[in-house]
């Protein structure tokens, strides 16, 4: 369940984004709009995560991947990062909304990981209705690109990155993940947080949520193009997949058929149901608990002799 205040930006957004869409037909550029969409999917800046008084001696830099202003990313450094690993976050929402600054997409990493050397990294793609699910994927492979060219910049190591999302988020990852092609170089390991999205066209002949019908389309062959068990090979980079246990549409299911696919390639690949809803497999990793732990258990497995 949404907290009030993020109910209250919501409500607001609705509210301002009508007024352009209103006088479209007096001469107002798509690209304006889009503009004044993009500014009110961020957090001002005096909301942001302040990372200096989680994790002092910190900082965030915020960088550009690409032309939108959508293509973007923060960078949080711990103090004195000297070969650092890389955590790279993808915030969730549908597809259509959310924004890398939101404290539940990050403030629990940033006070786990970041004492411990780590680089943090949040990352905003386009959203829809301007990018579909398989373009904010070529976003997130742009920013991946961009994030390994610039690692020493920041002294971090571009081998030992690790790449997690959320939701929408999470079925970004997988793709990329199954499909590590779309970045070039492949990275240590990923962690898929609580998606329902990994195999697409039976995704799409069930009965779903009407922002699927946005994000993927009705053409079959793009269904296949988006979806992380089509795409995936034995060249896949290594996946944990976290579910949740609680949800009436049952994600751990298609978690286990995708291991099942996995193992008879020889592969492996962890599923971990977890008894918790979807926004707390997000909101509560960082946290001092088992869950966390099995997750940073996988990552430091993966990183290991690197």
């Amino acid at each position: 369940m949404m907290s009030a205040p993020r109910i209250t930006l919501l409500l607001v957004t609705f509210a301002v984004v009508s007024v352009p869409l209103t006088v479209q037909a007096g001469g107002l550029s798509d690209r304006l709009q889009q503009g004044v969409a993009n500014l009110l999917t961020s957090p001002p800046e005096d909301h942001r995560v302040q990372v200096e008084t989680l994790v002092p001696g910190s900082r965030r830099l915020t960088e550009s991947y690409g032309e939108d202003p959508l293509q973007a990313l923060d960078v949080y450094l711990p103090p004195h990062a000297t070969d650092a690993p890389i955590l790279v976050m993808v915030h969730g929402g549908g597809w259509k909304e959310g924004d890398k600054g939101e404290p539940h997409v990050v403030v629990n990493k940033l006070k786990r990981w970041l004492p411990q050397g780590f680089i943090v990294i949040s990352v905003n793609t386009r959203l829809l209705p301007q990018a579909m699910a398989y373009e904010q994927a070529e976003d997130l492979a742009k920013a991946m690109k961009w994030i390994q060219g610039h690692a020493r910049n920041w002294g971090g190591r571009s081998d030992k990155i690790i790449l997690m999302g959320h939701s929408s988020g999470g079925h970004l990852v997988a793709l990329l993940s199954s499909k590590p092609s779309m970045v070039g170089k492949p990275w240590a390991g990923t962690v898929a947080l609580d998606t329902a999205a990994l195999h697409i066209p039976s995704k799409m002949r069930k009965s779903h949520l009407p922002f699927y019908d946005a994000a993927f389309g009705s053409d079959p062959g793009y269904w296949t193009k988006a979806s992380p068990m089509n795409q995936w090979t034995a060249k896949a980079v290594p996946m944990m997949l976290v579910c949740s246990s609680k949800r009436p549409d049952k994600p751990c299911s298609e978690a286990q058929e995708f291991q099942k696919q996995a193992a008879h390639a020889g592969r492996e690949m962890i599923v971990s149901p977890q008894n918790l809803s979807h926004a707390e497999i997000n909101d509560t990793l960082g946290e001092s608990n088992a869950y966390t732990g099995a997750v940073e258990t996988f990552i430091m497995r993966q990183l290991a002799g690197r």
